[in-house]
């Protein structure tokens, strides 16, 4: 989403600027250093011992602050490791082994550079609920084990059932690969880190650089259900006394699942005696043939063990109270739980989170203080599925639709020097025009004027799966955005390398990356909690959907669908115009307020996506193929990719309806 440089340049009220300012003023590297080190002090993996330290870390922090603080209980069904090994069988052992297997490693080697990863708390790789069981196969290898690469097999004659899948991460969320790995018949999956995606072909791996090294495993959440969130409680709040479903009955992995790192990977694949992939997407960085299939000669034996519990963690809630709006909120969070230390993700963020709430509680005292409440939301067990969050947003949706003004999420947020935003597009331009008011600490100009190329306005993204704003925005329908920056070389994600070190050498040891978040977190809040109207802008979001359907016209042309977009279009047309000149009628801003309300409901069904009654938004919801990727305007654009005319027709009706009424809400008297 572009917005037109005149809305950057708008001039914020004298409060939003000294609120941001008083804020800034007291945001420093420093700090953020400190914090840094103490939430990645040790691996605290959700449910643990650790993960209750965190917890009891964080509403201190909060309360030392003098912040209203609860720690908010939940009672989530998660898993944990048990057992887990994988061998090569039927080949020369190595000495002292058994003969004909030869076992692979499933943990990072330790590092003299890093003494941190002699941890005891820290864990072989593992992928969470994954199916337990024991399985000897032969070997099928599916590139990145997306949707299309599994029809792709199917097209060529390789047969996955009964076999273990061989795929590399990327292209999809982990869990995608396991389902359609099991859906495809597989007996077992093995998920590997290739060196092309992120290891040394990218650059020096660490600890020489910042890339994957041989031994580094990427963990994660495998859950694909239809909602995220506790899977026992699916839209209701997983509190002690919460009616919980049969977890037989709810669609867990079945298959044994295994994360490793590309060395592992290097010694399965070098042993393949199949066709070679033809396809150049297909072959990674590794330097060996990547074929197909092994062959009967190569078996693979997996075996993963796992417990399933019902877990004992929390939320961190801190509030700030405004001064004359009160009931009105403004959230910013961010998860507390990781795979290990955690100083990327999510520590990354929950740094800056923590030190926004420093920064603005600090103004309140020097008497600057927001005039909507400001709550500083730490989530647990987000890692195992979203669940923290989505479990508060459940329990507290009705409230939240009608009071909650935004929310912006920081999950893994300060990676790098460049600044990126995603987010409901009718935050565009209170957000970039809050930006013109930060100063950037690379350099001596505005954080709206370091993403201004060449004249260009910079771009708000669209919001997609994988983080806490999901049952904000596709649920509750809440305005939400996403701040994060890149552009560091090299990456740890969800393994024991994700430490305090390796953030340092890779990202900063100066704090520059998290400052500059910080700041910009600091100024869209002060924005949002003080400006006299709410952020929305409905221009900005009609905007937006009129480029969205464009798009769609040409995905019903390249299909061959008879689906007729003209309603659409035509109700898109009115409503814009009467957006357009909605901002020149002399309304009182409580007016305007109570418009932008009546079109946040408008974009709510209560029904839900069909297949998925969960997601709310008619705007925006996660892919249902990826899982982090953004479905936009998603009944229609499902509808289209299913070829579903029908369906599709549907849709255009009720979306043409919807803007129809948001036109009536703006044009009327």
């Amino acid at each position: 989403m572009i917005f037109p440089l005149v809305l950057l340049s708008l001039s914020l009220p004298s409060d939003v600027a000294a609120l941001a300012a008083r804020a800034n003023a007291v945001a420093s590297a420093e700090s953020l250093a400190a914090i840094h080190a103490d939430l990645a002090s040790e691996p605290h993996v959700a449910g643990t011992p650790a993960d209750r330290r965190q917890i009891e870390r964080i509403a201190a922090f909060f309360r030392g602050l003098g912040l209203e603080t609860e720690i908010h209980e939940i009672r989530p069904y998660l898993c944990r490791p048990v057992a887990a090994s994988l061998e090569i069988v039927g080949e020369e052992p190595p000495a002292g082994g058994r003969r004909g297997v030869s076992s692979l490693d499933l943990r990072e080697r330790n590092l003299v550079e890093d003494p941190s990863l002699a941890h005891p708390d820290l864990s072989w790789g593992w992928n969470a609920f994954s199916g337990s069981g024991q399985v000897e196969a032969e070997v099928v290898y599916a590139n990145y084990g997306t949707r299309e690469d599994f029809a792709r097999l199917r097209a060529l004659g390789v047969e996955c059932r009964g076999k273990i899948v061989l795929a590399r991460y990327g292209g999809n969320f982990r869990g995608y690969k396991a389902k359609f790995a099991e859906a495809a018949g597989a007996a077992g999956l093995v998920i590997f880190t290739d060196p092309a995606d992120a290891g040394f072909t990218k650059g020096p791996t660490w600890p020489d650089g910042g890339w994957a090294n041989e031994t580094c495993i990427q963990r994660g959440s495998l859950l694909t259900l239809p909602s995220p969130g506790d899977p026992l409680t699916p839209g209701v709040e997983a509190t002690d006394g919460a009616a919980r479903l049969d977890p037989a009955e709810v669609a867990l992995p079945r298959i044994p699942v295994q994360p490793i790192g590309y060395a592992a990977a290097e010694r399965i694949l070098a042993r393949m005696k199949g066709r070679e992939v033809a396809d150049a997407a297909w072959k990674g960085g590794l330097p060996v043939a990547y074929r197909l299939e092994g062959g009967p000669e190569l078996t693979l034996r997996l075996k993963v063990e796992q417990e399933r519990f019902l877990a004992s963690t929390a939320n961190v809630i801190a509030r700030l109270p405004g001064a004359t709006r009160p009931r009105e909120e403004v959230i910013v969070g961010c998860h507390h739980d990781a795979w290990g230390f955690g100083a990327s993700d999510p520590h990354a963020g929950t740094m800056v989170l923590l030190e926004s709430a420093r920064s603005l509680a600090e103004a309140a005292r020097a008497g600057v203080r927001p005039d909507r409440t400001v709550t500083f939301a730490a989530w647990g067990a987000e890692e195992f599925g979203i669940v923290g969050s989505v479990e508060w947003v459940e329990g507290r949706r009705e409230r939240l639709e009608r009071d909650a003004v935004a929310y912006v999420n920081l999950d893994m947020a300060a990676m790098g020097p460049n600044l990126g935003l995603g987010g409901a597009p009718a935050l565009g331009p209170a957000t970039f025009a809050a930006l013109g008011l930060a100063e950037d600490p690379f350099a001596p100009r505005t954080i709206l004027a370091g993403m201004t190329r060449e004249g260009k306005p910079p771009a708000l993204g669209n919001l997609g799966g994988g983080s806490d704003h999901v049952g904000f925005w596709c649920h509750a329908g809440v305005p939400s955005l996403t701040i994060s920056s890149g552009g560091s070389a090299g990456t740890s994600y969800h393994s024991n390398y994700d430490t305090v070190a390796w953030y340092r050498a890779t990202v900063g040891d100066d704090y520059r990356a998290a400052l500059l978040v910080t700041r910009a977190c600091n100024a869209i809040v002060a924005s949002f909690a003080s400006a006299p109207e709410r952020p929305d802008d409905p221009a900005a979001m009609l905007d937006d959907a009129a480029r969205l359907v464009a798009a769609i016209a040409s995905r019903v042309k390249d299909a061959g669908l008879a689906v007729d977009l003209a309603p659409l279009e035509s109700s898109l047309a009115e409503a814009r115009a009467a957006a357009a000149a909605w901002p020149d009628r002399p309304l009182p801003p409580a007016r305007r307020d109570a418009d932008r309300a009546a079109i946040r409901a408008a974009w709510l069904d209560t029904e839900g996506l069909p297949g998925r009654p969960w997601f709310r938004n008619r705007y925006a919801a996660t892919d249902r193929h990826s899982g982090y990727g953004a479905a936009m305007l998603p009944d229609l654009s499902e509808a289209i990719e299913d070829r579903d005319a029908e369906r599709a027709a549907r849709a255009v009706d009720e979306l043409a309806a919807t803007v129809t009424r948001i036109g009536n809400v703006l044009a009327a008297p």
